[in-house]
């Protein structure tokens, strides 16, 4: 299937990834989780919410628990470069057709909502309360000394219209997996970025719309390999859901773990820099077993199938069903 074409110019401008919204059922079981085994600082909490953020973050928060009944998520959010980009960015969700709205976020600026054509909820804003940088507080260093958040991952029903709109947004593409001609010839999933790494954004072929993970940055292998024995020696072996192990995509360092409403968080560590205007996609074929694992333990069946819903999004089948080979 075709590459979508770099645009660099695009209708507004869109900084990195920046927070996740997600709903939790027990509100202190997932607080426990994400500020005394993670190590995310929590700065601010009510009794229906919990604001957290990584060590290296300015920024008030970068995820945000919210007391619900029902697990899920509610938005993801990205930072753009300026308040009149908000402003160009719901004049072409107006053009586009697409339900969007100003609300007022805590700690947040004028944040634009809107889902976007195939389902996402997203939200954008430019200014976020600043706190202290907290990177050489080494007494708060817990956890995997989470330093911020990396990128988002989610399940795509309709691969290829997804990475083409979301590339006249601005995202360019670094890698991609593909089914040989023979098999359809199809990208069965892309890795998409903004502020210059390997994605903010990722897409995978697959029933959605759902979030397949968020990933937290890590300062080394060694920190993820803590995490490790940290969870293992707290009554967490079991939320521990793949590696650690790196990927041949992105050539990360990772570690996937689920929090105590099952949603997905990597840890992450070791990509590379993707800043170069010319910088080429770099191609996997879905029959190379190390794309998705240079090396470790295979990934289990729900790593392929389970994800966090968005609310009130009725999930769709893929249009395609990729032949995707598992290492073993």
């Amino acid at each position: 299937m075709p590459l979508p074409a770099h645009v660099f110019n695009p209708p507004f401008n869109i900084v990195r990834c920046s927070h996740a919204v997600l709903g939790v059922r027990d509100l202190a079981a997932s607080r426990t989780f994400y500020e005394d085994i993670i190590g995310l600082h929590v700065e601010d909490a009510d009794a229906d919410h919990v604001f957290l953020r990584g060590l290296e973050e300015l920024q008030h928060h970068s995820l945000v628990l919210k007391r619900q009944n029902i697990a899920s998520c509610k938005r993801l959010g990205f930072k753009v470069a300026s308040e009149d980009d908000l402003d160009k960015a719901a004049a072409l969700f107006a053009q586009q057709g697409l339900a969007h709205e100003f609300v007022t976020a805590p700690y947040q600026g004028r944040t634009l909502h809107v889902t976007d054509p195939f389902g996402y909820k997203l939200e954008y804003y430019f200014k976020m309360e600043r706190r202290e940088r907290l990177l050489q507080k080494y007494a708060l260093y817990k956890g995997v000394q989470p330093q911020r958040m990396d990128h988002f991952n989610v399940f795509v029903p309709e691969l290829q219209k997804t990475i083409e709109y979301y590339a006249a947004l601005g995202y360019r593409m670094t890698e991609y997996s593909e089914e040989e001609p023979e098999d359809g010839g199809r990208i069965a999933a892309a890795w998409m970025h903004r502020k210059g790494n390997v994605h903010d954004f990722a897409f995978t072929n697959g029933h959605g719309p759902r979030l397949h993970h968020f990933a937290y940055w890590a300062p080394t292998p060694l920190s993820v390999i803590h995490l490790c024995d940290v969870m293992a020696s707290t009554g967490y072996l079991k939320n521990i859901e793949r590696g650690p192990g790196r990927h041949g995509i992105s050539n990360a360092f990772f570690l996937y773990v689920r929090d105590p409403d099952g949603h997905r968080l990597e840890i992450y560590s070791c990509d590379y820099q993707t800043m170069d205007p010319d910088h080429p996609p770099l191609r996997w074929s879905l029959r190379d077993p190390q794309r998705q694992t240079l090396w470790g333990a295979p990934a289990p069946r729900s790593w392929f199938e389970e994800g966090s819903l968005f609310e009130d999004t009725t999930v769709r089948d893929p249009a395609f069903v990729a032949n995707v080979i598992i290492a073993h």
